[in-house]
């Protein structure tokens, strides 16, 4: 069988065949498989130490809180796409795993024994989440040890990523802060559009609509779905290591400036189609509204700081100050 390309590139190998592989490639097939099982075990059997618990298992811990509609974890719904969009970041750059020079590194040692620590760490704590950052940092140790430093650096971002999958229950302090500045500049825009409402804390009121900016609108859930999304977006069209930040630093304000644009949106859809459709259809599906804000502010921004401004100015001088 010949090696399956589209666009020259490498969809699938005959190399890649069971067996045609060496005695040495199966011996580290059933090492890394080892591996896997061993921290598999760890996790899933010593990862929740929380006493009064129906799972010892980090995993069931964590899935379960991203399961939940009552409480912080329904912000991490996204949870469940991130570990496959880490190793989509993995089989897309799969030529340079490849071609990267691969030599033992103790330093990955180090980074190993610091990580099985944390993990004992947080299971005389009780606190699950720092088993499940330990658990991030064993995925990039380990072959930061046998593969070595470049090996490492292309995963850093893919592992890094996976801390979206764990759910950090202190953010959810922002959430009263969020639906105040939604609701205060929401109030602002309003009324700058020549349409008269109040602000009773996090309510707007007006002759044509009553709104409640409540937790579950505060935007959070928003905030945590953007960063993510943006990351990944950073991640592959910023060029460089300040950009990549700037942007996802960026993702922030433009997570609430989504929210807002939701808020203002359900304000004139419930002037123009009544309370009853506005703050009730209309609210229920809104979130569209504020992903498509969100996104297309997050793909302009990316533009912006694409944009070669230097180049630009020298391109605007020589047409308009200086035309031959």
């Amino acid at each position: 069988m010949d090696d399956l390309k589209i666009d020259n590139t490498v969809i699938w190998s005959d190399r890649w065949r069971l067996g045609a592989l060496s005695k040495d490639e199966l011996m580290n097939i059933g090492f890394v498989s080892v591996i896997i099982g061993m921290l598999f075990l760890m996790f899933h059997l010593l990862g929740n130490t929380v006493e009064d618990v129906s799972s010892r298992s980090a995993f069931t811990w964590m899935i379960a809180r991203w399961s939940d509609e009552v409480s912080f974890g329904a912000d991490y719904s996204h949870g469940y796409l991130i570990p496959f969009v880490s190793l989509g970041i993995i089989w897309y750059k799969r030529d340079e795993f490849f071609s990267a020079t691969k030599n033992i590194c103790v330093v990955g040692l180090y980074v190993i024994i610091a990580a099985l620590i944390m993990h004992w760490v947080g299971a005389k704590m009780q606190q699950t989440r720092i088993s499940l950052i330990s658990l991030i940092l064993l995925i990039w140790g380990i072959p930061f040890y046998f593969f070595g430093w470049q090996i490492a650096k292309l995963l850093i971002f893919p592992c890094a990523y996976l801390i979206f999958c764990v759910p950090l229950n202190f953010l959810d302090a922002l959430s009263f802060p969020l639906q105040q500045t939604a609701t205060a500049i929401a109030y602002n825009i309003l009324n700058g559009l020549g349409i008269e409402c109040e602000r009773v804390g996090t309510q707007l009121i007006s002759p044509y609509f009553q709104l409640n900016v409540e937790a579950p609108c505060s935007g959070l859930r928003s905030l945590l779905a953007m960063t993510a999304l943006t990351a990944v977006y950073a991640y592959q069209t910023q060029k460089t290591f300040i950009k990549k930040w700037l942007l996802f630093i960026l993702s922030i304000p433009i997570a609430v400036a989504g929210n807002i644009g939701r808020i203002i949106s359900i304000a004139l859809v419930s002037i123009v189609s009544g309370q009853k459709l506005g703050a009730g259809l209309y609210h229920d599906w809104s979130g569209y509204v504020l992903f498509t804000v969100a996104i297309s502010l997050m793909v302009a921004t990316a533009k912006l700081l694409n944009v070669n401004y230097r180049e630009l100015f020298l391109e605007w001088k020589k047409a308009y100050i200086n035309p031959s």
